[in-house]
């Protein structure tokens, strides 16, 4: 863990770079080394291809990003990482956001359950 999933509407392909924003939010968590494992960071997209926004008049977009954790960390290290996700977000899509209707969205997810892995990536980082 942490797993960063990062839906889109598919509008939004011709308009920005979505493998840059997945790098980004890539460096966020790597750089935060010591809350999150390297080898178990996950950054991955989704591209939405069907979907209704709004009223549907308009060729409206959005990128929903879900944060998932296991339990352990403290409320100020949760709410310090996702302000700085979504302040990835903003920065990323912020000339986008001037010209287009786009909702962003960030929703962290913290799992109360063992989870049940093997990853032997973390090793390479010992």
């Amino acid at each position: 863990m942490p797993h960063v999933i990062v839906e889109y509407t598919d509008n939004l392909n011709d308009r920005t770079n979505i493998q840059d924003l997945l790098e980004k939010i890539n460096r966020v968590l790597v750089s935060r080394r010591d809350t999150y494992p390297i080898g178990g960071v996950r950054v991955r997209a989704y591209e939405v291809n069907h979907y209704h926004i709004a009223d549907g008049k308009e060729d409206d977009a959005f990128v929903h990003v879900t944060f998932k954790i296991g339990k352990g960390r403290s409320e100020e290290v949760k709410e310090s990482t996702c302000k700085e996700i979504f302040g990835v977000m903003k920065e990323h899509f912020s000339a986008l956001f001037e010209k287009h209707y786009l909702a962003l969205s960030l929703e962290l997810v913290e799992f109360q359950h063992k989870t049940y892995k093997q990853n032997n990536i973390h090793s390479r980082f010992k």
